[in-house]
C-alpha cells in the first residue's frame, strides 16, 4: 500500500551533495546545521539508499515536522536555506546579553549600599538602576541568574563564633549553614 505521493523531491547534484558533507564535516558547524544537511543526505534520490521520512526522522533523532520543513525549505530555496538557519532571538543559546564587565558591573551595585529609603537591594531596584548604568537594558531574571551564580571553588568560608554559646557554626553572612 502506498501513501500519499511526495510533495517535494531531493534530487542533489555531485557538487551539492560535495558541499553538503563538507558543511556536515566542518568542527565549527552548529549541531542544527549538521543535522539538517544530514536529513537533506537521507532523503536524496540520486544518490546512495534513499530513506523514507519516518526512517529519516527516528535515525536522526527529530521529529516529523523538523524533516518535512527541511525539505520543503531545501526544495524552496537550496543550500542557503540550510546554512541559513539561525537561533531565535529567545533562544537559551542566543547572545548573551550579561558579559563578564557588565557582570562586574551589577555585582558592583548590589554590594553597594542600598538607595535611601531602602534597607538592602531588591531585584527590581537594581534592574532600574542597571537601566542607567548599561547601554543595554537587561531584564530582572537575568539581573537575579548573574547574582545567584556560584563558583564551588570561591564557596564562603565556614566561620565558628566562641562568643556564642554552645559555639554554633555560621557562615559569613550570619546564617547557619
Amino acid at each position: 500500500m502506498k501513501g500519499r505521493p511526495k510533495k517535494y523531491r531531493i534530487q542533489l547534484t555531485d557538487s551539492e551533495c560535495q558541499k553538503l558533507t563538507a558543511i556536515i564535516r566542518k568542527k565549527n558547524t552548529s549541531r542544527t546545521i549538521r543535522c539538517r544537511c544530514q536529513i537533506i543526505l537521507d532523503l536524496d534520490e540520486n544518490h546512495g539508499k534513499m530513506l523514507t521520512y519516518e526512517q529519516c526522522y527516528k535515525s536522526n533523532g527529530i521529529c516529523h515536522a523538523t524533516v518535512s520543513n527541511t525539505v520543503s525549505g531545501f526544495s524552496k530555496q537550496g543550500i542557503s536555506y540550510l546554512t541559513g538557519l539561525k537561533r531565535s532571538i529567545k533562544s537559551d543559546n542566543a547572545r548573551r546579553k550579561m558579559d563578564g564587565r557588565s557582570e562586574a558591573k551589577v555585582i558592583e551595585v548590589a554590594c553597594s549600599p542600598a538607595p535611601e529609603g531602602h534597607s538592602r537591594w531588591t531585584i527590581r531596584l537594581l534592574e532600574n538602576e542597571m537601566k542607567m548604568v548599561l547601554e543595554e537594558p537587561v531584564s530582572r531574571e537575568t539581573i537575579r541568574r548573574t547574582l545567584k551564580k556560584r563558583n564551588p571553588a570561591t564557596q564562603e568560608p565556614i566561620l565558628v563564633h566562641p562568643q556564642k554559646r554552645g559555639r554554633r557554626i555560621h557562615s559569613t553572612y550570619g546564617r547557619c549553614p
